[in-house]
């Protein structure tokens, strides 16, 4: 096969993966929307798998540490020159917006482990007021991320190739959801930050209420 087919072929398997997982999403989205809509339970989607990451501080973060707890993750870079400064200032902003009595964390994961080192993301995550002791910036092994991101969280991310790359920081494709995870570790919410018709102030309020509904839960 030429190397143009071949570049072709990927692409267009790239595409097919992307519009599949962007279907997914959207049943998602309008499954949730409906039991909000209803006041019904927020559905169980799927467990989260066990994992041991890498906070900002260097320390070990593990999916124990986060038991007992309401947590929401979202997936970024640090060079990203897209929507990830976008998402975490939205994460900022929900970090200022819960309750004094919350016990949630917030949970950001890169998906460029190879630059964001526990140093770079100590730093970016003070650009933004992160509180240490609720918001965890992790990092570990490509296949240590994707092993959580990918397969528990639904959190989608995928590498360009150099030649397809518009600028030298345009390094990933990458989802744009927050998801809402319970006390008992399963996945229950995904929550689209951004697009056309996102309402980021509606996106918090369901987020929001979508952490009140879990933390109540025994």
């Amino acid at each position: 096969m030429s190397q143009p087919a071949s570049k072709t072929n990927r692409l267009v398997w790239l595409g097919l993966a992307l519009t599949a997982t962007l279907l997914v999403l959207a049943y998602l989205l309008a499954m949730l929307d409906m039991r909000a809509s209803l006041g019904r339970p927020l559905p169980v989607l799927s467990p989260v798998g066990d994992f041991t990451l890498t906070n900002q501080n260097g320390q070990a973060v593990s999916l124990a540490d986060l038991r007992g707890r309401v947590w929401v993750a979202d997936i970024i870079f640090t060079r990203c020159p897209g929507p990830c400064l976008k998402m975490t200032r939205q994460m900022q902003d929900l970090q200022a917006s819960l309750p004094s009595g919350s016990h949630a964390r917030l949970v950001t994961l890169t998906t460029d482990p190879d630059f964001d080192t526990p140093p770079v993301l100590k730093a970016y995550a003070g650009r933004f007021g992160a509180d240490f002791d609720r918001w965890y910036f992790l990092t570990g092994t490509k296949p240590q991320i994707a092993g959580l991101a990918r397969d528990s969280l639904k959190l989608t991310a995928v590498e360009t190739r150099p030649e397809q790359r518009a600028s030298p920081a345009d390094l990933f494709i990458h989802s744009t959801i927050f998801v809402l995870v319970d006390k008992q570790g399963r996945l229950r919410g995904v929550f689209e930050t951004t697009g056309e018709g996102v309402d980021p102030q509606r996106v918090k309020s369901r987020l929001l209420a979508g952490i009140r509904r879990l933390e109540r839960e025994s």
